[in-house]
């Protein structure tokens, strides 16, 4: 007998379905173990033993624990937790609680949940990857000292929630944002058009320079009639295909095209990949989707290419740029459908709306990324009156290309035009604008950016995202995001005194050094050495001198004790509690609060 190891119990499922009676499937439930939480300093790790973690059965995971290691009894234990650094630690306190084999080649990975992959990959199993292991664990134990260090530095002196190495800088990208958009002044400026029959033609401005009102009245004064059509360009343009989806970019058209969080878009993602039931038989309908490679397997890319070249014609072939981002670690491939026959029309009834529209994207997008250039016929009219020009586009589409799968191009087509026309009818239209502040991030904007500074990897950009609004750090207005007072607070201390550890550049060179541990190529001890040599003394500073922020006043008095009511911050949200806390435990809602006064408002009106 074999006993089979997942993190899912619905992976743990579809794969029941694939496997024979001599295999048994169970699920870790995720991690089965954490670092301890009780000791010195309450880290869970010794400093003075070359940084030894104390590892503890997560809390509410005993029982699991239990029926593995009673399931585990003389059997052959394959080890099948996701394909990723947190997949392979799981893999390894499997290992650890079962008393395998450390040598033992019981690895698998399934980076896709088909039959024929679980099949190919239980013949090709291999040794846990120690690497991934370490670099996860440095990954963990970095997070542990800083997250209980800081967090417990600024509840004590800016009564603030929590602080982390990667939710702080990311939270300092929203905070300085907002500080951009609070000091930002307006200009005011001017926008031209000729208008002729519906057809616009956009001023072409003689620098980059923003048109003032002097600029604007010499406009107005010598661009006049007679409009001439002084020249007409012809020119021929392509529009290529993107690459196929990875973890960042998924997230964001996600949020941009279906408006779902990142959050939601992982778990639907998820159920895609560990198995929907279709026509009887439950199959994964996509790959692993916590990826930042591009990459396709020939086993994917030669029956796509076919299934294309017969439903399109061979002219829809186009070439696949398989170039990875220099951040990429390239693990598994992109983010692509198991199989290119499962179309969404032929799955769309045994799916849910989000399944539905998320694979739908997730498809399309591969199957346009294998396709050849969409082409366009472009002619640009230019209109001139006193050394002032004016320029039309007309752009029709000659070649359909990629845009063929979703087939919603529409051509701009202009009358026709000949050189020296001079257009009747035609009027200069003026229009006044101000500048506007930089727009705030949205999830998805949010996501790009921490993915151009290198901050985060695929697997934590909805975890970094989800912390940020469950601290009460940022809300949302329109789908973007505003730091709260507290958010604002507690960044500014943060850059004041850890600007060395919570900036841009050193995380994002710390998440280049856990690559490195990865591969294979640093130690994890000296890593953590050289870590905690930079970061104690820069918090001791602050512990030392970071002035303590007392909770803002109401401005009202406690109606049982008398003592000043202030604003405080809990893990339900912002409330009013009396200052006299703990002798004095009085506290009232902020939104009933504000309730009771748009009422009292009401009643003088």
């Amino acid at each position: 007998m074999k006993l089979l190891i997942v993190e899912s119990p619905s992976k743990a499922k579809t794969i029941k379905s694939y496997v024979g009676r001599d295999v048994q499937v169970l699920a870790s439930v995720g991690h089965i173990r954490d670092l301890s939480t009780s000791g010195r300093g309450d880290l869970g790790v010794d400093i003075n033993d070359d940084f030894k973690p104390r590892y503890e059965i997560t809390k509410g995971k005993e029982k699991v624990v239990e029926e593995l290691i009673k399931a585990a009894k003389g059997k052959e234990v394959i080890l099948a937790t996701d394909p990723d650094r947190e997949g392979e630690a799981i893999a390894w306190h499997l290992s650890e609680i079962l008393n395998l084999d450390k040598n033992a080649k019981n690895r698998a990975e399934f980076k896709e949940i088909t039959k024929k992959t679980v099949a190919q990959e239980l013949k090709n199993l291999k040794k846990i990857n120690i690497d991934l292991v370490e670099s996860q664990e440095t990954r963990r134990i970095i997070d542990r000292i800083i997250g209980f260090r800081l967090s417990n530095l600024v509840k004590k002196k800016i009564k603030a929630k929590s602080a982390g190495r990667v939710q702080s800088v990311a939270l300092r990208l929203v905070v300085e944002l907002e500080d951009e958009i609070q000091a930002f002044i307006p200009e005011t400026y001017y926008d031209f058009k000729l208008v002729c029959s519906r057809v616009e033609f956009d001023y072409v401005k003689k620098n980059k320079d923003l048109i003032k009102l002097e600029e604007a009245n010499k406009i107005k004064a010598e661009a006049i009639a007679p409009y001439v059509v002084t020249s007409i360009d012809k020119r021929v343009r392509t529009s290529k295909p993107k690459v196929a989806y990875i973890t960042s970019t998924l997230q964001q058209d996600a949020n941009n095209i279906l408006r779902y969080s990142a959050n939601k878009t992982m778990r639907v993602a998820q159920q895609l990949y560990e198995g929907i039931e279709i026509n009887g038989d439950i199959t994964g309908l996509i790959t692993y989707m916590r990826t930042d490679s591009t990459r396709l397997s020939n086993e994917f890319l030669y029956p796509a290419r076919d299934f294309i070249e017969r439903k399109y014609g061979k002219e829809y072939l186009g070439f696949y740029n398989q170039k990875q981002s220099d951040n990429a670690q390239d693990a598994h491939e992109a983010i692509r459908p198991t199989d290119i026959k499962l179309t969404p029309k032929f799955v769309e009834l045994s799916l849910d709306k989000d399944q539905f529209r998320l694979y739908k994207m997730i498809y399309e997008r591969t199957l346009e990324a294998l396709m050849s250039d969409a082409k366009y016929d472009v002619t640009k009219v230019t209109v001139s009156s006193n050394n002032h020009d004016f320029e039309a586009e007309q752009v029709i589409q000659t070649f359909k290309g990629f845009t063929i799968v979703k087939d919603d191009n529409k051509d701009k087509i202009l009358p026709p035009y000949e050189i020296n026309q001079e257009l009747t009818n035609a009027k200069l239209k003026e229009e006044e604008k101000q500048t506007e502040p930089p727009t705030r991030y949205s999830e998805a904007t949010l996501i790009k950016k921490l993915e151009q500074l290198g901050i985060g990897r695929p697997s934590t950009y909805a975890h970094i995202i989800s912390t940020l609004k469950q601290r009460d750090y940022v809300t949302t207005e329109k789908r973007r995001f505003v730091p709260t007072e507290l958010g604002m607070r507690t960044s500014k201390a943060l850059t004041e005194y850890f600007s060395k550890i919570i900036n841009y550049e050193y995380t994002s060179r710390l998440e280049t050094v856990l690559d490195d541990i990865a591969d294979g190529k640093k130690e994890r001890t000296e890593t953590l050495k050289s870590f905690y040599k930079h970061f104690m003394p820069i918090y001791q500073h602050a512990d030392k001198n970071m002035k303590v922020i007392p909770n803002e006043r109401t401005g009202t008095m406690c109606p049982q004790c008398g003592n000043p009511l202030e604003y405080k911050f809990s893990s339900y949200g912002r409330f009013i509690g009396c200052s006299n806390f703990p002798k004095c435990k009085y506290t009232e809602n902020i939104e009933e609060e504000s309730t009771k006064n748009k009422s009292l408002k009401n009643k003088e009106k």
